[in-house]
């Protein structure tokens, strides 16, 4: 369940729960961001104890994808049993700025920004 593209990618190792994100997702409305938005949901749906989300390596996300990845936070809520782990970097500014605000959406959500 990849997604290769020329500007991004997206991976999920079923094995360690961990949807991997790199390169920049500048795709343009919901439709666009559709496909990774379903791999996030699937991994949800697994149920696994504790799902990490890393985008150290995501340069840029813009507004739609901000929207996505809240699309996913809220969704994840639906498995309290589910721990989520969302992995940033110091690297890029927008992470620190843009990544504390899923907290709010799910405060159970633990954030590493390294």
């Amino acid at each position: 369940m990849d997604i290769i593209h020329d500007d991004y990618q997206v991976r999920y190792d079923a094995a360690t729960a961990t949807v991997r994100c790199e390169g920049s997702f500048r795709l343009r409305g919901t439709e666009e961001y559709a496909p990774i938005l379903q791999v996030l949901t699937a991994a949800a749906d697994a149920q696994p104890a504790t799902l990490t989300l890393d985008l150290r390596t995501l340069q840029f996300l813009n507004s739609s994808g901000i929207n996505t990845l809240s699309k996913f936070v809220l969704h994840v809520r639906k498995y309290p049993t589910t721990q989520v782990v969302l992995q940033g970097s110091h690297l890029f500014p927008w992470q620190e700025k843009s990544l504390k605000n899923f907290q709010r959406l799910l405060p159970g959500l633990h954030l590493e920004i390294e």
